[in-house]
């Protein structure tokens, strides 16, 4: 069975760093493309991060390039994205999930088939 599992949030203030982990079973991640989104309360789910072995470098959405970086560890499965520079707009629910490929539409979340159940960040000013 395929199952994302997203953790590592937290309440932290603003500057501070988080690392999330998305822990995957069922499939290999090295075979995959993994994201990370985003989403508040009234606002649609933005794509944060995407990483894939097939895509050389990471995707990143503008506000975030330089703060985060998303890294795969494939011995343990896991992919993590390391949260820095917090500001209080960054405070969400972070979801993993799974596509085959990055790509230029890697933000657009049609394209993907499993969801991590989210990781909650709140970024204190």
């Amino acid at each position: 069975e395929v199952q994302l599992q997203a953790s590592g949030g937290g309440l932290v203030k603003a500057g501070g760093s988080l690392r999330l982990s998305c822990a995957a079973s069922g499939f290999a991640v090295d075979d995959y493309a993994i994201s990370w989104f985003r989403q508040v309360p009234g606002k649609g789910r933005e794509g944060v991060s995407c990483i894939s072995k097939n895509d050389g470098n990471p995707y990143y959405e503008a506000s975030v390039k330089g703060r985060f970086t998303t890294s795969s560890d494939n011995a343990k499965n896991v992919v993590h994205l390391q949260l820095s520079a917090l500001t209080p707009e960054d405070t969400a629910v972070y979801y993993c999930a799974r596509t085959k490929l990055c790509g230029s539409l890697w933000y657009v979340h049609g394209h993907y088939d499993y969801w991590g159940q989210g990781t909650l960040v709140t970024v204190s000013s």
